[in-house]
C-alpha cells in the first residue's frame, strides 16, 4: 500500500560529460539507497542519510537536476522527514515532463501527505496521479485507503461532536439538577428558619401574653387586698350618721306602739260604757 515509487538515474554519457566527482556523488548515493531498500529487515536509517547526503553534494553542483531531486526526495523519505520529503515532491510535480513522471511525483506526494495525516492532499495527489496514469493500481488503492481513513475520521468525530454534545447535555442537566435542589434546599432552609422563628415569635407573645396575665390578676389581688380594709372600715361621720338613722327609726318604732296602746285603751274605754 505504502510502496514509494522511486527513480535511481544512473549517469550515462549522453553527449554531455559530466565531471568525476558528481559521478562519484551519485554512484555511491544509489548504491546505499539500494542497500537499504534491500535490508528488508529493518530500515536502515545511516545508510538513508549518508545516500541524502550523496546527493546533496551532487545537487550542490548542478540543484536544478529533476532526476537528482527526486531521488533525494525519496531518501528523505525514507528517513520519515515526511515534511521536508513532501516539499521536494511539491516542487518536482510542477517540474517534471513526462506524465509517467508526474504520476510517479504525485503518488510520492501523497504517500508523504498520508503519513503526516493530511488526507484532503493526499487525496488530491493521488487523483492528479491518475490523472497522469489511470492504471496505476498501486495509487487506486492508496486513494481508496487515503478515502476510507477520511471517511472514518468524520464518523469519529462526528461521534466525539454527539458524544460531546451529550456530556454537555447531561452535564447541564444535572447542573440543572443540582441548582434546582441547591434552591429548594435553601427554599426550605428559610421556609423552615422563618417558621422556627414564626414559632419562636409565637412562644414569646404566649410567654408576654401570660405574664401579663400574671402580671393583671397579681395588681388586681393587690389592688382587691388593698381595697377590702377600706370597704370593711367605716368613717366616723357615717357611724354617726347610721347610729342617728337607727335612734329615728327606734323613735318612730316607740311612738308608733305608743299610739297603737293608746288606740287600744280607747276602744276599751267605749265597750265598757255601753
Amino acid at each position: 500500500m505504502r510502496r514509494i515509487y522511486f527513480i535511481l538515474f544512473l549517469l550515462t554519457v549522453s553527449g554531455i560529460v559530466f565531471g568525476q566527482n558528481e559521478r562519484k556523488f551519485v554512484r555511491n548515493g544509489n548504491k546505499l539507497f539500494m542497500e537499504a531498500v534491500r535490508d528488508t529487515m529493518k530500515v536502515d536509517t545511516v545508510k538513508y542519510i549518508n545516500a541524502e547526503t550523496e546527493y546533496r553534494k551532487a545537487l550542490e553542483k548542478r540543484p536544478e537536476d529533476l532526476k537528482w531531486n527526486y531521488n533525494l526526495a525519496d531518501a528523505l523519505y525514507k528517513q520519515q522527514k515526511f515534511e521536508d520529503a513532501e516539499g521536494k515532491f511539491t516542487e518536482l510535480a510542477e517540474k517534471m515532463e513526462e506524465p509517467v513522471e508526474r504520476a510517479r511525483v504525485n503518488h510520492n506526494l501523497g504517500n508523504t501527505q498520508l503519513m503526516q495525516e493530511k488526507l484532503d492532499e493526499s487525496i488530491e495527489s493521488y487523483k492528479k496521479a491518475l490523472r497522469e496514469n489511470p492504471d496505476d493500481l498501486e495509487t487506486k488503492y492508496n486513494l481508496a485507503y487515503a478515502q476510507m481513513l477520511k471517511k472514518k475520521k468524520e464518523q469519529q468525530d462526528k461521534q466525539n461532536k454527539d458524544q460531546n454534545k451529550d456530556q454537555d447535555k447531561d452535564q447541564n442537566k444535572d447542573q440543572n439538577k443540582d441548582q434546582n435542589q441547591d434552591k429548594n434546599d435553601q427554599n426550605k432552609d428559610k421556609q423552615d428558619q422563618n417558621k422556627e422563628q414564626n414559632k419562636d415569635q409565637q412562644d414569646q407573645n404566649k410567654d408576654q401574653n401570660q405574664q401579663n396575665q400574671d402580671q393583671n390578676k397579681d395588681q388586681n389581688k393587690d389592688q382587691q387586698q388593698k381595697q377590702q380594709p377600706q370597704q370593711n372600715k367605716i368613717s366616723k361621720q357615717d357611724a354617726e350618721q347610721l347610729l342617728q338613722a337607727l335612734q329615728n327609726d327606734e323613735r318612730d318604732i316607740q311612738n308608733k306602739v305608743k299610739k297603737a296602746k293608746a288606740a287600744k285603751a280607747k276602744r276599751t274605754r267605749s265597750e265598757k260604757e255601753w
